[in-house]
């Protein structure tokens, strides 16, 4: 059974992946509104009946800002770990809240979702992978460095969003100041271009077939540059460069295909948004 896949959002402006099959599927954070991620869906034709819940990865803004509305609208499910509940402070009906724990699969219909600790200045940062019967997809950004858990669950995906967020020379040239240089850079903030780059190269799986590149900085990085580093080493995979703008096409996942089956082209919408990182 195949896997269907999009970025409804990615960037500091918000983070919001989509992960389902034909019946069923879950969002891995919903940092952008109810509104507009019902908008988005709309224009990729997925039915956002099909979502039967949020998993959250950590607190900060960006990958929680549209989780009250849409948790409430819809009765979605929002698992959570207790701690990172309690950090993010946001309005859930208590009998929508669900906690996960590491490495304990949670089953939603047939899909099957796996947490994992990662390094990111949050409370208790987690994790994805969603699987099928035949299908992995991880969803690995605000990652500070490849630990042993993000190389593990990596080798085995068939596709992976994966955070490339910062170029380091346009992060060491920029205008932002020390500390939030440090921040990024220093093991629990972002991954680099090249930190990225070198887990792709050195434990990809040989079944992988996509590589979303995700949670792109706005000012200290180029969709341009980053697709030219990967296509370089993609050996097959298709690479895609998701937006902080609007929607990727949703890309069927299918190892028998074994090829990139882009299901939907949407026109990307016009936003103005603001860049923390």
């Amino acid at each position: 059974m195949s896997l269907f896949i999009t970025s409804l959002n990615s960037g500091s402006n918000g983070n919001c992946y989509y992960i389902g099959n034909e019946n069923e599927a879950v969002l891995i954070d919903a940092g952008i509104s109810c509104r507009e991620t019902e908008k988005r869906m709309k224009r990729l034709g997925l039915d956002i009946s099909l979502v039967k819940a949020i998993f959250v990865s950590h607190e900060h803004s960006d990958h929680i800002t549209g989780i009250p509305g849409l948790s409430k609208k819809f009765q979605l499910p929002v698992y959570i770990t207790d701690t990172t509940l309690r950090s993010a402070s946001i309005p859930v009906e208590e009998h929508l809240v669900q906690n996960f724990f590491p490495q304990q699969p949670v089953t939603i219909g047939n899909l099957t979702i796996t947490a994992f600790p990662k390094c990111h200045d949050a409370s208790d940062p987690h994790s994805f992978v969603v699987s099928n019967s035949r299908v992995q997809v991880g969803v690995f950004t605000d990652i500070g460095n490849s630990c042993t858990n993000v190389i593990q669950h990596f080798s085995q995906c068939h596709s992976v969003f994966l955070e490339a967020n910062y170029c380091e020379n346009m992060l060491a040239t920029g205008s932002y100041p020390y500390y939030l240089k440090k921040r990024i850079s220093g093991g629990n903030g972002h991954l680099s271009n090249t930190q990225a780059l070198e887990l792709f190269t050195q434990h990809r799986a040989k079944h992988l077939t996509h590589l979303i590149l995700s949670h792109l900085s706005k000012n200290n990085n180029s969709p341009e540059l980053v697709e030219r580093l990967f296509n370089k080493e993609a050996n097959g995979a298709t690479i895609i460069v998701a937006s902080r703008y609007h929607e990727t096409p949703v890309y069927r996942i299918d190892p028998a295909a074994g090829y990139s089956i882009p299901i939907k082209k949407t026109r990307p919408a016009t936003h103005t948004q603001l860049s923390l990182f």
